[in-house]
């Protein structure tokens, strides 16, 4: 079967950044608001994560009427948000050795035997 070069994968570019003040304007245009899908590309995160968090009230969202869009102010406080701190590095956990406690035990020889023997009363 032939391979169609079309339908190769290809990799793109990485998207362009959003502006970095929420006052940044195009030319003629007014201030850029992201649909979800555009946002999530920009984040590089699935729109389902970004819609249920939206969902949510867990991210800064812009409205508008019904309509879900992402301001550029609201993709850098997105960003800033899940920003963490460096902490250096983790101690590694030395494994413990099993105590006594953690070791099943094993049932009586002596209560096996007595329920399994039929009772005798003569």
């Amino acid at each position: 079967m032939p391979s169609n070069p079309s339908r190769s994968r290809r990799r793109l570019p990485p998207p362009a950044p959003p502006p970095a003040h929420a006052g940044d304007q195009s030319d003629d245009q007014g201030p850029r608001l992201y649909t979800p899908a555009e946002a999530a590309a920009l984040l590089r995160v699935p729109e389902a994560w970004l819609r249920r968090r939206a969902g949510r009230r867990q991210i800064p969202r812009t409205f508008l009427g019904k309509h879900l869009r992402f301001s550029a102010a609201d993709l850098a406080a997105i960003i800033a948000a899940a920003a963490e701190p460096a902490t250096g590095r983790r101690r590694a956990r030395r494994p413990r050795p099993p105590s006594t406690a953690d070791l099943p035990q094993p049932r009586s020889h002596a209560s096996i035997t007595a329920a399994t023997q039929p009772n005798r009363s003569e």
